[in-house]
């Protein structure tokens, strides 16, 4: 999106680790090192530890570029196993042959040493290298430290390397671990960056990606460093969304002052004048959480997501809106019987299938299939069909024309139950294992399936299996009293708090206000927002933001609104 903007060749600020982008620091290259190390010796266990989002990943990635031609690599990458599972899982790596009784932890054992006897013979060393080793059980760490004794008369046949969050020092630090922890050989714990190394991080990104300039000046990265604490990661997400603010903004220097409105957008919620130094350790986490959980269970403030920005045609950056529901709103009206030509309700039967209907290709397919129409622009003219508003390419982005249409326009970053609690279609970024990118719109969604429209298509899709390809960002339009989705404040003066007061006294079945001060936010209007924001289970703050307008719409039931939880066939 804004790549030709800015002079580049890709986005630099991915969260997908790429040895290209690997910066070097003085702390990287020494936990390169350890890692090479681990390769080139044997014997015992090496241990790389460190936070979040340091760029462990990273290291993995670049140290088994760099492999000898005589090393075998068995790399385990879920190590929430069990004992046999996991010696199962590093027979299958190396090629060994699974004994007939998998259940037999000796039967595997025995496996994998005639394994690394064999291949020890023929000259050749073997490495086990457990991600996220922070998750392994203590059985599994206890077979772990019995793979150790492995071995010839000369050497280990197994050299294990374990990389860890903080938490697996913990666990080794315990008594009934300290056999194991007397076999670590190596420990380097990853810190983040220094403050002039993260600026010299940005700019090294930037140039792998392209750049001929700067783009981001001192006081930008000066933010950026105060803001991230140094973690690789929640840099990159807020340089990610800082370009993108510039690009939207038109700007071609990213300052301290976009720097503070993306963090605000990652983060959900602004941000104090100093942020705490727990805030970017707390940022990461978030980050973490998302991957985890594929976005399922956030709130409004976990909204950190470290997948890449989404290529959409907003025109200018989206303002920030919480839009996270805690709990669903009231459920819409089954929708009514549509007649048929005739004038009559429409009978149709529909016949039972005589032969078993054939299962749809996997969405992985499906999507390869619409690569060319499955762009921002038809997604977004989609979205604007659904609500009878007119998109144009080419004549402003996405949001521009959303708000000259009387509507709000956000993109934002959350979870499908949120998405569900709004009940509001939207276009959603779906990325495949290649990294590729595709738009489609969200038309409905009911009994574990969702409903896209991509391109001219109408695809049913699993939810479980949607939820492999979404990372959490979406666009959304709503109707909005003031025509562009700003919030409504107490002390305010305009036709939109009258609507507000309206709106609730309608909501509560009382007549509409006569007063001469209908349109002045009050004390009273904003005890009643309060109120009807915790029977909703919205945030309680008295401001009528996006989530409270949205709700309130939904329980106004006006028409022309088209919701997730009603049919879609209107849609095309």
């Amino acid at each position: 999106m804004y790549e030709s903007y800015f002079g580049l060749n890709e986005k630099p600020f991915t969260i997908t680790p790429d040895p290209r982008y690997l910066f070097m620091s003085e702390r990287h290259g020494e936990g390169l090192a350890h890692l090479v190390y681990g390769i080139t010796e044997s014997g015992g266990f090496i241990q790389l530890t460190g936070e979040v989002g340091t760029g462990k990943t990273t290291l993995v990635r670049t140290m088994l570029n760099r492999v000898p031609a005589e090393v075998d690599i068995a790399l385990i990458l879920n190590p929430q196993l069990s004992p046999t599972e996991f010696l199962a899982a590093i027979c299958e790596e190396l090629g060994a042959p699974l004994p007939k009784d998998r259940s037999s932890s000796k039967a595997l054992v025995d496996s994998l040493n005639q394994h690394l006897l064999a291949t020890h013979a023929q000259g050749r060393r073997t490495i086990l290298l457990v991600d996220e080793a922070q998750n392994l059980s203590r059985a599994v760490l206890e077979q772990l430290r019995l793979l150790t004794n492995l071995e010839t008369a000369r050497q280990k046949l197994l050299q294990i390397i374990l990389i860890a969050q903080p938490e697996l020092r913990d666990m080794l630090s315990k008594q009934n671990l300290r056999q194991l922890a007397q076999r670590v050989t190596g420990r380097y714990h990853l810190e983040p960056l220094s403050r002039e190394e993260t600026a010299t991080y940005i700019d090294h990104r930037l140039r792998v990606a392209g750049a001929l300039r700067d783009i981001f000046d001192a006081t930008a990265k000066k933010e950026i460093y105060r803001l991230s604490g140094g973690v690789p990661r929640v840099i990159n997400v807020i340089c990610d969304r800082s370009l993108l603010g510039a690009y939207s903004s038109e700007k071609q220097t990213v300052d301290r002052k976009l720097v503070r409105q993306a963090a605000e957008e990652v983060a959900g919620e602004p941000l104090p004048p100093r942020m705490l130094k727990w805030a970017a350790p707390l940022i990461g986490l978030l980050l973490a959480a998302i991957l985890i959980v594929g976005m399922l269970q956030l709130a409004p403030t976990d909204e950190a997501s470290d997948a890449a920005v989404v290529s959409l045609p907003l025109g200018e950056r989206a303002e920030p809106a919480v839009v996270e529901m805690a709990a669903a709103l009231p459920p819409a009206s089954d929708p009514a019987v549509q007649p048929d030509a005739s004038g009559g309700q429409s009978t149709d039967v529909i016949p039972i299938a005589s032969e078993p209907v054939p299962e749809p290709p996997p969405l992985a397919e499906q999507l390869a299939g619409f690569a060319d129409s499955a762009t921002g622009e038809n997604a977004v003219s989609t979205l604007f069909d659904l609500w009878g508003i007119r998109y144009s390419p080419g004549s402003g982005g996405a949001c521009p024309q959303a708000r000259a249409q009387g509507f709000g326009c956000a993109f934002q970053r959350g979870s499908w139950s949120g998405i569900r609690q709004l009940d509001r279609p939207v276009v959603l970024t779906l990325t495949d294992e290649a990294g590729n990118s595709y738009q489609s719109v969200l038309a409905a969604t009911d009994d574990g399936t969702a409903e896209l429209l991509v391109g001219d298509s109408r695809l049913q899709v699993p939810v479980a299996e949607l939820l492999n390809f979404w990372f959490g960002q979406y666009l959304l339009i709503w109707r909005a009293p003031n025509g562009n989705g700003q919030a409504i404040r107490p002390g305010m003066r305009d036709a939109n708090v009258l609507w507000l007061r309206q709106s609730l006294a309608t909501i509560d079945n009382q007549q509409s206000p006569s007063s001469i001060d209908a349109d002045y936010f009050d004390d009273g209007l904003e005890q009643r927002v309060r109120q009807f924001q915790r029977e909703n289970r919205l945030q309680v703050d008295g401001l009528a933001g996006h989530q409270t307008q949205i709700a309130i719409n939904s329980r106004l039931a006006l028409d022309g609104i088209p919701r997730l939880s009603r049919n879609a066939d209107a849609a095309m």
